[in-house]
C-alpha cells in the first residue's frame, strides 16, 4: 500500500513552529536518562512528583490514549499523552477566514428557500497555555515538551502536583484524594466540566483498561472497583441557563447556549425552524466544526448564520446545547436530513489536527445513546452518521457536499463507547462486508494537510478504493464529485474511500484484495488475511427487480407529486447522476415512506409534514447514502 514518506516537521495545526531537532530526545535538565518505555515514563513522573501513579494515567488515558499521536497536536493544540495544551498555536492556527466550513453552500438544502451563508472572522479565546506553565514546572523547553513523549508524561505530572498543592490537597493524599487537581487539570472553566472529567477518570480508574497504543506498546490500568473520590463530585452535572435546562444524560457536564432565533434584516428568519410537537428523527449526524468551541458557540448566536443541537469541547467534553431535539438545524445541507436529525458539532478541524481526545469521545457518545434511546434511532452507521455521509439533494450539489469529521474520527472506539461495537457475522459466507481497519495500524496516504500539501502519517478510519486489485491502479471513479475527472488523495476528497463501519456487498477476493460494490463499479481495497481491513457482515442487500437494466439513486426520500395538499408546492424530486447497474447489490440501511416537512416562516402552526404512499430504501451506495424507490428493486435478503 502506498505510504506517507517521513516528514521532518512537527506541525502545530499546521501553523505552529516545528520543535527542536533532538537525538535522543531529552527526558529533562534533571534527568540523567530517558525511560525506555512509556510505561516506565509513567512510573518515573509519578515517583519525582508524588501523583499516584494510577491517576497519571488514568488522566492521560481520558486526554489522549496514551498515544503519540505522530507528535501532531489534538483539535484543541494538546500534544502528547498528557495533551499539553500550546495556547499561541491555536490562536496562530484559527487566524485568518475563522469560517465554519459547514457556511459554505446552503446549510439549510432546501431550494424552495434557498439559503446562504456570508463569510466572517470570530477570533476565538485564547486557551489556557499548559503547555508554557509545564515548562515552567519542569525547567524543559516548550518545543522538547511538544516532541518528547517521556517530558511530556514527566510534565503532565508536575501540572497535576501543582493543581494539587493550589487546591489544597495533601501531596501524600491516595488516589481519592486527588479529585480536585484532576478537575482542574480539565481547564479553568465551568466548575461542572471540571467534575465531569474528573467523575469519568475515577470512572476509568474503578474500570481498569489495557490498550496497545500507537507507539506498539501494550500499556495496563489495573482496576479499582472500589475507589471513590474524597471530593465532592456528584452525577446530575448539567446546568441551567434562565428557565431552561439542558437536555443531556446527566453525567456529562452540559450548560444551554440558544441559537438565535428572530427575523433577519432581509425578511427571513434564523438560524433554524422551530417545531410544535415530537418530531420524527431517524438520524444524528456527527460533525466537526473546523474552528474552535470558543468561536462555534458564538457563531450559532447570530441569526444570519446556521444552526446545530450541541457543541463537544475538545479538552474536557463539556456540551453546549444550542436547540432543543425538536427543532430544526441547519447543519447538514440538505433539507430532508436536517427536518428528520440531531446535528453534533465537536471542536475540531479534519485535516489540520489529527486527533480527537477521550474526553470528547466519551461525552459525545453518552449524549448519542442518550439521544437515540429517546427517539429510537438504532445505533449502527446507517443512523450514527458523518456529514461525509449525508448526500447531495440534486445533481448540481453533489459536488459541494461536505468532508467532516474525515478520516480521522475514530468510528470504530465511538461504537464500542455507544455499547454497540462493530463486530463480524458468524457467518463466513456473508454476502456483505463491513469496512474495519485496525485504526492504529492504518495509516493511509493523504494529501492536502499542510501547506506543503502532504499529510503526516496517522492512524484513519478509511481505506482506499481502487478500480483493480493493486495500489497502483487508478482509484474509482466518482461521476458526481468529479465530473470530468479523477478521484484523489485529497483528505478533503471522500470519492474513493470507504469508512469504518460501513457495510458494502462483496462483488470479489483476489489474493490479499477485496472488492466491493460501489457508485455503480467493482472497488477494490487491500484486505490482506494477516491485517484484515473488513469483516464479514450480515443484513440485507438490495437490487434493481429482474427486467429493469439500472435504477435511480436520490438524495432525499420526498413523496409523489400527487401526495401534496392545496397550499403545499409540490416538492421537485430529482434523480442524481448516479445509477443502480443490474447484476449489482448495495447494502439496506432503511426503509421508509417519502415525507416532506414544510417551514415556511418563525410560526411552528406553518410546519406541515406531506407524507406519501411511494417507499423508500436507503442503501450505501458510495462514501454516502442514498435513496431508491423500493418499486425499483428487490431486497435479498441475508
Amino acid at each position: 500500500m502506498r505510504r506517507l514518506p517521513g516528514i521532518s516537521i512537527v506541525a502545530a495545526l499546521s501553523v505552529a513552529a516545528p520543535a527542536p531537532a533532538w537525538q535522543p530526545p531529552p527526558y529533562g535538565s534533571a534527568s540523567p536518562a530517558a525511560p525506555a518505555s512509556l510505561r516506565e515514563a509513567f512510573t518515573r513522573a509519578a515517583g519525582e512528583y508524588g501523583v499516584p501513579e494510577n491517576v497519571l494515567l488514568a488522566v492521560s488515558y481520558l486526554e489522549s490514549r496514551w498515544d503519540v499521536n505522530g507528535r501532531l497536536p489534538s483539535v484543541a493544540g494538546g500534544y502528547g499523552p498528557m495533551h499539553l495544551v500550546d495556547g499561541r498555536a491555536v490562536t496562530r492556527a484559527s487566524t485568518g477566514s475563522g469560517v465554519h466550513r459547514d457556511a459554505e453552500g446552503d446549510p439549510r438544502g432546501d431550494e424552495s428557500r434557498p439559503y446562504r451563508v456570508g463569510t466572517r472572522d470570530v477570533a476565538p479565546a485564547p486557551p489556557e497555555d499548559t503547555l508554557r506553565r509545564a515548562a515552567e514546572l519542569t525547567g524543559i523547553d516548550p518545543g522538547v515538551l511538544r516532541a518528547d513523549p517521556a517530558a511530556n508524561i514527566r510534565a503532565g505530572a508536575a501540572l497535576l502536583a501543582d493543581h494539587q498543592r493550589r487546591s489544597g490537597g495533601r501531596p501524600d493524599a491516595g488516589a481519592a484524594g486527588w479529585y480536585a487537581a484532576v478537575a482542574r487539570y480539565a481547564g479553568p472553566g465551568e466548575t461542572g466540566a471540571g467534575r465531569a472529567f474528573a467523575d469519568a477518570v475515577y470512572a476509568t480508574m474503578r474500570a481498569g483498561v489495557s490498550r496497545v497504543t500507537d507507539s506498539g506498546e501494550r500499556i495496563v490500568l489495573p482496576p479499582a472497583p472500589g475507589l471513590g473520590p474524597a471530593g465532592t463530585g456528584t452525577p446530575g452535572l448539567r446546568r441551567a441557563s434562565g428557565t431552561v435546562t439542558p437536555d443531556c444524560p446527566p453525567e456529562v457536564s452540559c450548560e444551554w447556549v440558544p441559537a438565535a432565533y428572530r427575523r433577519t434584516r432581509n425578511g427571513g428568519h434564523g438560524n433554524h425552524d422551530r417545531y410544535d410537537g415530537r418530531r420524527q428523527v431517524d438520524y444524528i449526524v456527527i460533525h466537526d466544526g473546523e474552528t474552535s468551541y470558543d468561536a462555534m458557540t458564538r457563531l450559532v448566536r447570530n441569526p444570519d448564520y446556521l444552526s446545530w443541537h450541541y457543541t463537544v469541547r475538545s479538552g474536557d467534553g463539556h456540551i453546549a446545547q444550542h436547540l432543543r431535539p425538536d427543532d430544526i438545524g441547519w447543519h447538514a445541507g440538505n433539507w430532508y436530513f436536517n427536518s428528520r436529525s440531531i446535528g453534533i458539532e465537536h471542536e475540531g478541524y479534519l485535516a489540520k489536527g489529527a486527533w480527537f481526545t477521550e474526553a470528547m469521545y466519551q461525552a459525545s457518545a453518552r449524549l448519542v445513546a442518550h439521544l437515540a434511546e429517546r427517539y429510537g434511532i438504532p445505533l449502527d452507521r446507517a443512523h450514527i452518521l458523518g456529514h461525509d455521509n449525508v448526500p447531495g439533494t440534486t445533481p448540481e450539489t453533489v459536488r459541494g457536499m461536505h468532508q467532516d469529521p474525515g478520516p480521522y474520527w475514530d468510528w470504530a472506539h465511538y461504537f464500542e463507547l455507544l455499547g454497540h461495537p462493530l463486530t463480524a457475522s458468524g457467518d463466513q459466507d456473508a454476502r456483505s462486508v463491513m469496512i474495519k481497519p485496525d485504526y492504529v495500524l492504518n495509516q493511509p496516504y493523504f494529501t492536502g494537510c499542510l501547506p506543503s500539501g502532504e499529510c503526516m502519517p496517522a492512524s484513519a478510519a478509511s481505506v482506499w478504493l481502487y478500480s483493480a486489485p493493486s495500489d497502483e491502479a487508478p482509484l474509482v471513479r466518482d461521476v458526481g464529485r468529479h465530473p470530468g475527472g479523477d478521484s484523489t488523495y485529497n483528505v478533503y476528497d471522500h470519492a474513493a474511500r470507504a469508512s469504518t463501519g460501513q457495510r458494502y456487498a462483496l462483488a470479489g477476493r483476489e489474493g490479499d484484495w477485496t472488492a466491493i460494490w460501489y457508485l455503480g463499479q467493482k472497488a477494490w481495497f487491500h484486505d490482506p488475511a494477516g491485517e484484515p481491513a473488513s469483516m464479514p457482515a450480515s443484513g440485507g442487500l438490495v437490487t434493481p427487480k429482474p427486467g429493469r437494466s439500472s435504477v435511480r439513486l436520490y438524495g432525499r426520500a420526498y413523496p409523489e407529486r400527487s401526495a401534496y395538499p392545496r397550499g403545499v408546492s409540490a416538492q421537485r424530486l430529482v434523480p442524481l447522476q448516479y445509477s443502480l447497474p443490474a447484476g449489482q447489490f448495495y447494502s439496506l440501511g432503511l426503509t421508509t415512506r417519502g415525507s416532506y416537512l414544510r417551514s415556511s416562516a418563525t410560526a411552528a402552526v406553518r410546519h406541515r409534514v406531506v407524507t406519501g404512499d411511494a417507499r423508500y430504501r436507503q442503501i450505501q451506495f458510495g462514501h454516502r447514502v442514498m435513496f431508491v424507490r423500493a418499486s425499483d428493486v428487490q431486497v435479498i435478503s441475508p
